[in-house]
C-alpha cells in the first residue's frame, strides 16, 4: 500500500490530496504541522485527529513514506519537492508548483536525476467532478475538435484569513502564476496541445492600493498549433456569492461547446458541478456530483507502475514554463 504523508500546511488545497490519496486506497501517515496560518493547521487537527504530527527531518529520512504532499508558501514548494525526490520520493504538490524559472530547472533535473515523480494537482481540473466529466467527453468527440477554451478563475479575497505572504508576490508568484497556472493546464489538457505560446498577458491592482505589490487582476491569451485560449483570474468575488468563486470554463469545438459551472449555478440549480453541453444533436444539463476524481487513482498507479498516467512530466514542465513567461512578461494595469 502506498504510503504517504504531508509537508508544508499553509494552503487549504492540502485537504484535496489528502482526501484523495486516501479514496484512492494509500495510507496516511502524518504530517509536519510547521505552517504559517495556524487556523489551518487547527482545522486539520480535527479532521484527521488520528494522524500523528511528525519532525519534517523524520518524514524525509522514512525509507517507508513513498509520497510527500506540500501545499507550504509558494516560493518554498520547489525546494521542498527537490529535497523529497533526492530522499527517494515521489511528490504531489499544490498549484503553484514552482515561481521561478530556476526553481523550474532545479525540479527538472531532481527528476532526471532521480527518477521521481514531480506532480502538480491542479484542483480546478483534478478536484472538480463537471471538469473531469469534461475531458471524457471531449475525448469521445461530443463537440468535435476542440478550438478554444475560455476559462474564468475569480475568487474572494477573505482578507482576515490570509497570511502575509499572501501580498507579496516573491512569495506567491504573481497571479498568474498563482492562478492562472490553473487555466493553463486547462487549455493544454483540452485541446491536447503538447506546447503553446503567450500572445499577451496583464496583471493589475485595481482594489488594494493599500498593498501595492499586490496583483488583483489577470490575463492571459494562449496559443497553440491546434488552438486558443483566453484566460482570466480575478480576487474580486462580491460577498454575495453564497462560494468562494464563480469558476467557469467554456470549451468550444467544431461541432459544439461545453459550459462548466464548478461551483455554483448562479440563480439557477442548487450545488456545484454543472456542466452544459450544445452539439448537434442535444442541449443538456448533466449533474456531475457522482464523478470520480480519477487523478488520484492514477497518481497512485503511477507511483507503482512507474508510468505517467495521471499528468505527464512534459505536461507538468509546460503550464510551468507558460505560467512563469505569461507572468514575467504581463503588463502592469491600474494602482503601482
Amino acid at each position: 500500500m502506498l504510503r504517504f504523508a504531508v509537508v508544508g500546511i499553509d494552503h487549504g488545497h492540502t485537504f484535496d490530496h489528502v482526501k484523495g490519496l486516501l479514496a484512492a486506497g494509500a495510507e496516511f501517515v502524518g504530517y509536519c504541522p510547521q505552517t504559517s496560518v495556524p487556523a489551518l493547521l487547527e482545522t486539520f487537527k480535527k479532521t484527521y485527529p488520528e494522524a500523528p504530527q511528525i519532525d519534517r527531518e523524520t518524514i524525509f529520512a522514512d525509507p517507508s513514506i513513498d509520497v510527500i504532499c506540500i501545499a507550504a508558501i509558494p516560493r518554498d514548494r520547489a525546494d521542498l519537492a527537490v529535497r523529497a525526490m533526492r530522499a527517494g520520493k515521489d511528490v504531489m504538490t499544490d498549484k503553484p508548483g514552482v515561481t521561478t524559472a530556476a526553481q523550474l530547472d532545479e525540479v527538472k533535473r531532481a527528476v532526471a536525476e532521480t527518477g521521481r515523480i514531480f506532480s502538480i494537482c491542479f484542483s480546478e481540473r483534478h478536484c472538480v467532478r463537471s471538469a473531469v466529466k469534461a475531458g471524457k467527453l471531449v475525448r469521445q468527440g461530443a463537440i468535435g475538435t476542440v478550438i478554444q477554451t475560455l476559462g474564468m478563475g475569480p475568487h474572494r479575497l477573505q482578507l482576515p484569513t490570509r497570511p502575509r505572504w499572501f501580498f507579496d508576490p516573491e512569495q506567491f508568484g504573481g497571479i498568474i502564476v498563482d492562478i492562472a497556472s490553473h487555466q493553463i493546464d486547462q487549455f493544454l489538457f483540452y485541446t491536447g496541445s503538447t506546447t503553446g505560446e503567450v500572445v499577451a498577458s496583464t496583471i493589475g491592482n485595481f482594489g488594494m492600493p493599500e498593498e501595492p505589490a499586490f496583483q488583483d487582476f489577470g490575463e492571459v491569451l494562449l496559443r497553440s498549433d491546434k488552438a486558443s485560449g483566453y484566460v482570466r483570474v480575478d480576487w474580486f468575488t462580491p460577498e454575495a456569492l453564497p462560494t468562494w468563486g464563480d469558476g467557469r470554463l467554456t470549451i468550444l469545438g467544431t461541432e459544439g461547446y461545453i459550459e462548466l459551472r464548478k461551483y455554483i449555478d448562479i440563480a439557477g440549480r442548487p450545488g456545484k458541478d454543472h456542466l452544459f453541453m450544445v452539439n448537434g444533436t442535444e442541449m443538456s444539463h448533466i449533474d456531475c456530483s457522482d464523478e470520480r476524481l480519477d487523478y488520484f487513482d492514477a497518481f497512485v498507479a503511477d507511483v507503482t507502475n512507474r508510468t505517467e498516467t495521471a499528468m505527464p512530466q512534459a505536461h507538468v514542465y509546460e503550464v510551468c514554463r507558460l505560467s512563469l513567461e505569461a507572468q514575467s512578461k504581463a503588463a502592469r494595469l491600474g494602482h503601482r
